[in-house]
């Protein structure tokens, strides 16, 4: 009986014991011996906590931030120069560094900080390209408190104020390491007044100061601050070698993916490693411990399934707009934006014509199967001008999808649709053809008008229009005429050139002799330039005389007003009005006479009368009809 009072250790045991170290006496089973209720069981004890992590989890894109230059990627060329400058001890006092977003700007700012104090792990090292990471200085600098190095995010410190301060912290000494290492980030956010107080410092700094600038705008750096620093362009990584370096942290990390997993957040990176890391970390999230799958990413990213794609453009391309929209509301059922579907259309529009241009690209293994095998059966059945026709309504459509207050679903659909529609529709060299034959071509076209020249091509339609070089100006040892002087200075110097072609009104030309009328706009020494020039290029020697007489309209104006006749004669060939009545709102975006120099005026008498060889200067022949044409001039058959 007292056995069961007391307890029996094996069948009643405890979580813990008292602080005195004796275990717990057991609760009595029965009422008390003064006949009050028995007490209440004990709860049972809690479960043991899992201990936590020992830290918070680091994110992808920090945990394998590069320590060391081997460990960048992508950016080979920044690297050896680096090497190289430390090698030979010709280190610069400051840098600019530019590039996209996640290219390794601030990271390789951290690097070269660590490179300049980095001590050895005996104490006793110089500068290096390789820090050790283990000498008090090295570990300082990663662990971001070090005194020396200072971060600046020029963002929301862009005053005159604080660089003023920046300029007051420059008077010290380093306080702990070798040398002392300002990083701006950001640094076109700063002001120009702050630029201005920022270019001395920039230009002579004290020894141990070191400056490294990091901006996505280079452009908006100015050039006297660029002019005092190296500037390395940062790349953007290629998606392959993203793909690979996606591959061995997910190894690193013991996470099974898939290589087209990781080929699509590759893609969606667009060169940013860090955006690539963060993308990663979220599909290894969805995943939840499993394989990073293809279809996870896809619905992660918000994509079309490639084969949908595929399918969608043979709807479209098929003129089945019943099909084409069947399949745009399967993506939306997966989760696929329609804009996205778009983009995808006009990227595998994009690939479609370069299998055209290069069929050698079905061979390319770095593309995935479905498009080295479907995609090259594809483009052979597609003509490049429907391709052309089918990128352009594409941007469009994209930008149409992206306006604000617009459903983008049924934005998207309008746009397969008007896609879909044009598909049986000819193009507008297969328009020319069929004019031609039915005899559209016979009439003969409408005289030219002076200085529209002869040999007129024009192309309309949809507003999209390719428009050829002219033929080059004669050039001759001694200029006859004012576009004659003025072609001396083309390629030679440019902007002699420009001022010769926009502002000078020309009142006449003569052996040995030039007269101008220069405008307020043509820099004053004029003159003299074009003395200097005719002089050189003729082996003669020229007079340049500044008149007071009108003179001619400048060279310039002379081309617009020929420009303006050839349209209008083009506008009145039967040809042309057939082509804008086949399409409507149609127009004529360039007229080429292959009879023009390189000023739209036309040539010379002798050159202008020469026999023309290029098959080119038939009347109102667009590429598709001239390719066709034979050398008897019969219009192509339907063959």
């Amino acid at each position: 009986m007292a056995s069961d009072l007391l307890g029996s250790p094996a069948s009643h045991e405890t979580d813990a014991a008292p602080e005195d170290g004796l275990p717990e006496p057991p609760p009595p089973e029965g009422p008390g011996l003064f006949g009050e209720p028995a007490p209440a069981a004990a709860p049972p004890p809690a479960p043991k906590a899992v201990a936590a992590p020992s830290g918070p989890y680091r994110v992808l894109a920090r945990k394998y931030r590069p320590t060391h230059f081997d460990d960048l990627i992508g950016q080979e060329a920044l690297v050896r120069t680096l090497r190289n400058a430390f090698a030979q001890g010709r280190v610069h006092h400051a840098f600019l560094l530019t590039g996209v977003r996640g290219v390794g700007k601030t990271t390789t700012a951290r690097i070269i900080a660590r490179a300049l104090n980095c001590i050895g792990p005996d104490g006793t090292g110089g500068p290096t390209a390789d820090p050790c990471g283990v000498c008090p200085e090295c570990k300082a600098i990663l662990a971001d408190r070090h005194p020396d190095v200072v971060e600046m995010d020029a963002a929301s410190n862009r005053g005159i104020d604080d660089v003023r301060e920046l300029r007051e912290a420059l008077r010290f000494r380093p306080a702990q390491g070798r040398q002392k290492v300002f990083i701006l980030d950001e640094v076109h956010m700063l002001t120009d007044q702050a630029f201005n107080a920022l270019l001395k410092s920039l230009e002579e700094p004290p020894p141990s100061v070191t400056f490294i600038l990091a901006t996505t705008e280079l452009r908006k750096v100015p050039v006297t601050i660029r002019s005092r620093c190296q500037v390395f362009s940062l790349r953007r990584v290629p998606v392959e070698m993203l793909r690979a370096h996606f591959a061995r942290i997910a190894k690193k990390e013991a996470v099974e993916a898939e290589p087209e997993a990781l080929g699509m957040v590759a893609r969606a990176a667009d060169g940013s490693v860090r955006d690539g890391l963060s993308l990663l970390d979220q599909a290894i999230g969805l995943a939840g411990g499993g394989k990073v799958t293809a279809e996870g990413v896809r619905d992660m990213l918000g994509l079309a399934d490639r084969f949908m794609v595929f399918d969608l453009m043979e709807a479209v391309m098929g003129g089945d707009i019943a099909a084409a929209l069947a399949i745009l509301d399967r993506t939306h059922e997966v989760g696929a934006d329609p804009l996205s579907v778009l983009q995808d259309l006009a990227e595998l529009t994009h690939l479609l014509t370069r299998f055209r241009a290069a069929p050698a690209l079905k061979d390319d293994l770095s593309l995935p199967e479905a498009e080295r095998t479907r995609g090259a059966a594809l483009a052979m059945r597609l003509s490049v001008p429907v391709l052309g026709r089918a990128w352009q309504m594409l941007l469009k459509g994209i930008a149409e999808v992206q306006q604000e207050g617009v459903d983008r679903r049924a934005a998207a659909e309008m746009v397969l649709i008007r896609l879909a529609h044009v598909a049986d529709l000819p193009t507008p060299g297969e328009i020319v053809k069929r004019l031609t034959q039915d005899g559209g071509g016979e009439a003969a076209p409408r005289p030219a008008p002076a200085g529209g020249g002869s040999g007129l091509r024009a192309m309309a339609g949809g507003g999209a229009v390719a428009s050829a070089a002219p033929a080059a100006a004669p050039a001759a040892p001694q200029p006859r005429e004012w576009r004659e002087v003025v072609a001396l200075a083309s390629g030679v110097k440019p902007l002699l050139h420009a001022h010769l072609l926009h502002d000078v009104h020309p009142v006449r030309v003569s052996p040995g002799r030039v007269e101008i009328r220069p405008r307020p706009s043509a820099p004053r020494d004029l003159a003299a330039q074009l003395s200097a020039l005719l002089a050189e290029r003729t082996g003669a020697r020229w007079t340049v005389t500044v008149s007071n007489e009108e003179g001619e309209p400048t060279l310039a104006e002379q081309g617009r007003s020929a420009e303006t006749d050839r349209r209008e004669a083009a506008r009145g060939h039967p040809l042309v009005q057939a082509i804008l009545a086949a399409f409507p709102g149609a127009t004529i975006e360039a007229v080429r006479d292959a009879g023009a120099d390189d000023y739209g005026l036309p040539l010379t008498p002798a050159a202008a009368t020469a026999e023309p060889d290029d098959p080119e200067a038939r009347d109102f022949a667009p590429p598709e009809a001239e390719s066709a044409w034979d050398h008897d001039d019969e219009p192509p058959s339907d063959d």
